[in-house]
């Protein structure tokens, strides 16, 4: 032990006997007694006695710097964030604590007549090693030590939400070494904030700041929601956009509150958090100059850095101790699922991900977004809004008994698919207000007429999907039960009483600014044909194979990481295919487990990834025309469950809201699917030409679209 001549100003300062050395090599823990199994320091305070452990296996270094309010553990001598233990300083001096196993001193910058130099050997280290080490103890500070923090795997103890909130503690918990990367410091702004839900409160730390690329001249914000760290629970997650966004708002980060996790989202270096990446001098910087470093950063890369800069901030923020599992998660529906997709096939940052309808395949669907104009176009006939309205209301009522309950769900489209014909619809009547025109204003005229072979032809053939003027399948199309939203028109020409082709937004900003790289987001559809879609699919999937279009099937890095991936898709989505989640996971199984039967590549499969229809669930979320169908309302909790407890997901959990059967029901996994039998017990059974009727052979290209 230092004797009281050596202590001198230290406020206490003990040196613990080591035992059992080889036994604790690379551990972190709080010393308990009869264990003593690390090098430990007592570090007293007026209000609190903790112990400061390190572990002996390495060239440990505990490291101050005047700038910083934090002591870190770092190895192999480098003065670095990140490690895991820390000491809480109030206006502190240089210090440094070493255990150096090479008998040589480190010492931290700065003049070294601002150090004393304490050594000494310790017999026991000696002994233990069968080599001689030596402690360094360099301090130049009086009294001044507060208190100690030491990590188990949660957070720092007696840690407050003002401590973390702090921009000087932000700074020094920035990850210093990536590559490329570049953090502004001066970018940083916190605050201590609120969030309520429901009946629960959750107090966190608003964190924003900015970095960008080295010689590329770029800023990229990113936010974070930090917990208080008595709230923290060793998790990080990320969440994504929809539409031409990157993430889904400031409020996004609130779903990690409830879990104990760190939130985070990024603008993608668009210009701000609200800003898309269709916006001129973003993806496009002028006519004729895609801004490439936007579309891989929208592509894949602004995620990848946002949780690779999420992660080791979370860890040191928290002082997660190495060792210490830091868990990290990823949720998103439609191009947040893209998104997360991107993730998965590249790199294994998350331990699991929630993927919910993914806008992948990325020129197929948006590009496909114009499909339903087109057919009209080529039919030469626009239904009225309460025409398709009719059609599809007529539908749901036939098919939904197919799957054994009659509910207002269509449960089995695939059933609805093979077994209604809409033809018989022909002739009927149909009937809307003003007001009730298909969810049109009050200015749109009402609507009376008879079901016309014209309307059942333009739905007939988007329902068959994209076809090649040769008859081959350039894409799929959604399932029946589907609203024909693409194809529903807003405009009526009171002098012609026709109504024109509907919006073809998406496609059309697509098309003009990703493919043709001009600063417009429409296009005209004169002389547009099946063939010139299929044209446009074909180019885009090329351009942008290694940034947007996000199919790539081998996953087996990140499944080989023990990555989770819970994937759902609402069966009646009118934006996004159910079939193209569908395709992407027969894809997945047969290029991952190829030369095996149906049932056991899907088996190998299931194994990390589970893939979920919901039942008459509309795009990321329930369904007004089929208000009595379940959604997923916590998927995250059954993905934590199977990362955390290995809880295997073989269905998943799904609510239903309103209706006769409102409660819970269990969602099957693909390619199981739900039936009722006559004691209204649901079922989950294969269905081998049910499953067929979602296996499309996409032959409009020369080669494999997964």
């Amino acid at each position: 032990m230092l004797s009281a001549a050596e202590r001198g100003t230290w406020t206490g300062v003990w040196l613990i006997r080591l035992s059992r050395l080889r036994e604790c090599i690379g551990t972190y823990s709080t010393l308990t007694c009869g264990k003593i199994d690390r090098l430990c320091f007592l570090l007293s305070a007026a209000i609190r006695i903790h112990s400061l452990c390190i572990p002996t296996d390495l060239n440990a270094v505990l490291v101050h710097d005047p700038s910083w309010r934090w002591l870190r553990l770092t190895r192999r001598g480098r003065c670095r964030v990140g490690c895991g233990l820390v000491i809480w300083l109030r206006n502190a001096g240089r210090y440094c604590v070493g255990l150096d196993l090479k008998s040589r001193i480190y010492k931290p910058p700065g003049p070294k007549t601002q150090l004393e130099e304490t050594s000494f050997m310790f017999p026991a280290l000696t002994q233990s090693l069968q080599t001689k080490k030596r402690i360094i103890i360099m301090r130049h500070f009086k009294a001044s030590l507060l208190g100690a923090l030491i990590t188990n795997g949660m957070a720092a103890q007696g840690l407050t939400l003002d401590e973390i909130c702090d921009v000087a503690y932000i700074q020094s918990a920035l990850p210093i070494v990536f590559a490329g990367i570049v953090f502004d410091n001066s970018s940083i702004s916190v605050a201590a904030q609120n969030y309520t839900s429901g009946s629960t409160s959750y107090n966190y730390c608003n964190l924003t700041m900015a970095y960008g690329h080295a010689g590329l001249n770029d800023t990229i914000l990113v936010n974070y929601w930090l917990p208080e760290p008595a709230s923290f629970s060793n998790r990080y997650l990320s969440t994504g956009g929809g539409g031409p966004a990157i993430n889904s708002g400031l409020q996004a980060s609130a779903a990690a509150l409830p879990y104990g996790a760190v939130g985070g989202i990024t603008d993608g270096g668009f210009g701000g958090f609200a800003s898309n990446f269709n916006t001129d001098g973003v993806d496009v910087i002028a006519n004729g100059t895609l801004n490439w470093q936007t579309v891989i950063s929208f592509g894949y890369r602004a995620h990848n850095e946002l949780v690779t800069i999420g992660k080791a901030l979370t860890t040191n923020v928290y002082a997660v101790a190495n060792g210490t599992k830091l868990y990290a998660y990823y949720e998103g529906c439609s191009e947040g699922g893209r998104e997360g997709m991107s993730q998965i096939q590249r790199y294994s940052d998350f331990d699991g991900v929630v993927i919910g309808a993914p806008a992948f395949r990325y020129a197929h669907q948006q590009t496909n977004h114009m499909f339903s104009a087109i057919a009209e176009q080529t039919i030469g006939y626009v239904p009225p809004p309460c025409e398709l309205a009719y059609i599809v209301n007529a539908t749901i009522a036939a098919c939904d008994p197919l799957d054994g309950r009659t509910d207002g769900v269509v449960a089995r489209t695939d059933l609805c698919k093979l077994n209604y014909n809409i033809s018989v619809l022909v002739g009927e009547t149909y009937s809307c207000s003003a007001a009730e025109a298909a969810g049109r204003t009050s200015a749109s005229p009402a609507q009376n007429g008879t079901i016309t072979q014209e309307a059942i032809d333009v739905c007939q053939t988007i329902l068959d999907g994209l076809m090649t003027s040769d008859g081959r399948q350039a894409y799929f199309s959604w399932q029946p039960s589907a609203s024909f939203n693409d194809a529903t028109s807003s405009s009526y020409d009171n002098a012609t009483n026709t109504w024109g082709l509907p919006s073809v937004g998406l496609a059309a900003a697509f098309i003009a600014r990703e493919m043709e790289e001009r600063e417009v987001t429409s296009i005209s559809t004169e002389n547009v044909t099946y063939d010139v879609l299929r044209d446009w699919m074909n180019e885009g999937m090329q351009k942008f194979y290694s940034s947007l279009q996000t199919t790539w099937p081998d996953l087996s890095t990140y499944q080989a990481a023990g990555g989770k991936i819970i994937h759902y898709h609402g069966e009646s989505d009118d934006s996004i295919p159910a079939a193209s989640s569908a395709y992407y996971y027969e894809n997945v199984a047969n290029v991952m487990f190829p030369n095996t039967s149906y049932n056991a590549s899907h088996e190998a499969l299931a194994e990390f990834y589970r893939f979920f229809l919901v039942p008459g669930a509309g795009h990321c979320s329930t369904n007004a025309l089929q208000p009595n169908g379940p959604f997923p309302l916590n998927p995250l909790d059954d993905l934590i469950a199977w990362v955390e407890q290995g809880v295997i997901p073989e269905t998943l959990n799904a609510t239903v809201a309103s209706g006769d059967y409102a409660g819970d029901q269990p969602l099957c996994s693909w390619p199981l699917r739900p039936t009722w039998d006559a004691s209204g017990t649901q079922n989950c059974q294969f269905d081998q030409s049910s499953i067929d009727s979602w296996h499309y052979e996409l032959g409009a290209f020369d080669f494999p679209v997964y």
